[in-house]
Formats: C-alpha cells, sequence, structure tokens
C-alpha cells in the first residue's frame, strides 16, 4: 500500500541555524537513500516556503486567489514522501525517520493512505471522491 507522508515543520522568520539546517538535510538524505535501496520510495519533494504559497477558493461562482497559505498557523507544511508500505506499522516506522523541526520539538509527520495503489489504475472521478 502506498502511504503519503506530509512532513510538518516550523517556518520561522530567521530560518534554522546553518548547522541544524544540515542536519535535517543529511537526515533526510539519509532516508531517502535507504528508501531507494530497498525499493520502496515513490517520490519525495520539499516544498518552496509558504511566502511563495497562492490559495484559489470559489465564492459565489467566482475564482478568489489570495497569497499565501489557507491558514495561519506556526506548523506548515515543509515537503512529503511515498513510500510503498506492507502496512500501516510499517509507514510509522519509516515516518519515525523522516528528520523536521519545529519550535523546541522535532515536527511531526502525517501519514495517509493514498486510495490509487497501483501503477496505471484509474482515479475515481472527481465527484466520487468529494463524495467520499
Amino acid at each position: 500500500m502506498r502511504y503519503m507522508m506530509l512532513v510538518y515543520s516550523n517556518e520561522g522568520p530567521d530560518g534554522l541555524a546553518p548547522e541544524e539546517a544540515e542536519r535535517i538535510r543529511a537526515g533526510h538524505r539519509t532516508v531517502m537513500e535507504e528508501a531507494t535501496r530497498r525499493g520502496v520510495l515513490i517520490g519525495a519533494e520539499p516544498l518552496a516556503p509558504t511566502s511563495t504559497a497562492t490559495t484559489v477558493r470559489m465564492q459565489g461562482g467566482k475564482v478568489l486567489v489570495t497569497d499565501g497559505p489557507f491558514a495561519e498557523t506556526k506548523e506548515h507544511l515543509a515537503g512529503y514522501y511515498i513510500i510503498e508500505c506492507e502496512n500501516l506499522d510499517e509507514a510509522i516506522e519509516w515516518a519515525a525517520r523522516i528528520p523536521t523541526a519545529c519550535q523546541g520539538r522535532e515536527g511531526c509527520i502525517e501519514i495517509r493512505p493514498m486510495r490509487w495503489q497501483r501503477a496505471g489504475a484509474e482515479p475515481a472521478s472527481v465527484a466520487e471522491n468529494t463524495a467520499r
């Protein structure tokens, strides 16, 4: 089963100290190299800062575009991994290896199973997905 692991961290105005940023980058490299070696890594990408985000909403049938993230929070979505795992327990083991940093604590990883499990699978229509 494929799991998406959403990496949340703190995006402070001053950023991380250079040595802390390098420690986290090195940790990500280690996780990605091991997952690649085991053949379970489907994809992983960091995201640009929230200052680059654009939020799109529909209001009264019109598109409303605003700069920035949807909500003001201390933690932000910093990136993701997609890993093929046997079960949730294995996904939790991988998530525990992913480095992240939140103000004074290590951050968090949200794990979600992905709906379409095999390559070439036909995704359900948008209407079917929103009805679920």
